[in-house]
């Protein structure tokens, strides 16, 4: 079984993205800041994995903006501003870390700058399928708030939803940031809060977009997202304080 050659690449495919997890994880949340990055042979052997794969992997990770290369100089870290904050392992990495939350902070000063454009867009474009789906992820939220679904991935899905029907390609795509980021603000603000999400803040997006009104679809969405960042605010400077004593 072994011998065969999908098996074969399909194991190899396993290891590279297994390496590239360990990698990248590392070098986000700073196990590399005061050490040289190990190079080909190092990390072959202290993770038992083949040349190919070690070579796929930090290509990858160059890909993503980590990693850099010279000529006889090797494989060698980038600088931060150098990361691609848009790849959503780098994201999901960034959000391990300790600043977390100051990273979230800026992640909400992102949305609310995108997301409330995008809503005014959907309330002026969005097909009658998109409604639905709008809807359908508005509906999963309450029947999360009975037990009846996932709390994270309704709230998720109704966002992505409003992307989506903005019909405009660039917010399209902004779904996998939103959806990756949402996984940890969603938790933490919804722990802040003690409760899960406003149901009546995403019913008032909802109601915008469904019946055509852009102006009030922006100020509803733009009204979510700033009491989030508001929650998030609070505690960056909460930690801060904590910090100086």
């Amino acid at each position: 079984m072994a011998d065969d050659p999908l098996v074969r690449g399909e194991l190899g495919r396993n290891l590279t993205f297994g390496l590239l997890e360990v990698l990248g994880r590392a070098i986000v949340t700073g196990e590399y800041r005061d050490k040289p990055f190990p190079n080909e042979a190092d990390i072959v052997k202290q993770h038992g994995v083949s040349r190919s794969v070690t070579r796929e992997a930090v290509k990858m990770l160059a890909a993503k903006g980590l990693l850099g290369a010279r000529p006889k100089q090797g494989t060698f870290l980038r600088p931060e501003e150098a990361w691609n904050l848009f790849d959503t392992d780098v994201l999901r990495w960034l959000l391990d870390r300790r600043s977390s939350l100051t990273l979230l902070r800026r992640f909400s000063e992102l949305r609310i700058a995108v997301e409330p454009a995008a809503a005014a867009l959907a309330a002026r474009s969005a097909t009658v399928e998109q409604q639905a789906a709008i809807t359908a992820g508005l509906d999963r939220m309450r029947l999360a708030e009975l037990g009846h679904d996932d709390t994270l991935e309704a709230d998720i899905a109704f966002h992505v939803a409003v992307l989506r029907a903005s019909n405009n390609p660039f917010f399209s795509q902004f779904r996998d940031v939103v959806s990756t980021a949402l996984r940890t603000s969603i938790r933490f603000t919804n722990r802040l809060a003690g409760r899960s999400a406003n149901i009546g803040d995403h019913a008032a997006v909802h109601d915008a977009i469904v019946t055509r009104d852009g102006a009030a679809a922006h100020a509803a969405m733009e009204n979510l997202i700033e009491k989030v960042l508001e929650l998030i605010v609070r505690s960056v400077e909460r930690e801060g304080l904590a910090e100086g004593h």
